[in-house]
């Protein structure tokens, strides 16, 4: 079911990334955190389609002409929780993109134990800085 408060676009590419999605492992199993990456993310700047394309982002806000997202300003790429706000469940991810339309903060991430793609809000969000967790 569509959000309202959200601009179609963006929820057009949330949906068609989240869609793809399965579960991720139970938080009760280790998290092997990789090292942050030094490319592939997109940093104080809105997405591209080329960014979505090579799987820099997860999502693109507006069309393919222009980029209508404004950068938010949180440090890229970092460690992170995506939390599921109906069931609680914590899932590792790297956040790759930040971004902020008509009030609406958006981030984009790839899961560590399964390097897939997703989007969120950034209130669905725990983020751990750039510091390894233990």
């Amino acid at each position: 079911m569509r959000n309202p408060s959200l601009p179609y676009k963006l929820v057009y590419c949330v949906t068609a990334v989240a869609c793809g999605l399965s579960s991720a492992p139970s938080m009760a199993e280790p998290i092997d955190w990789p090292e942050l990456p030094k490319t592939g993310f997109v940093s104080r700047r809105p997405a591209t389609v080329d960014d979505l394309n090579r799987g820099c982002s997860a999502f693109l806000i507006g069309g393919p002409e222009k980029s209508a997202g404004t950068p938010l300003n949180i440090q890229i790429p970092q460690y992170a929780f995506h939390v599921d706000g109906a069931s609680g469940k914590k899932t590792p991810v790297i956040v790759v993109q930040a971004e902020e339309q008509s009030g609406i903060k958006a981030v984009g991430y790839k899961e560590v134990n399964t390097s897939r793609t997703g989007a969120a809000l950034l209130s669905e969000m725990q983020l751990l800085g750039t510091n390894k967790p233990h």
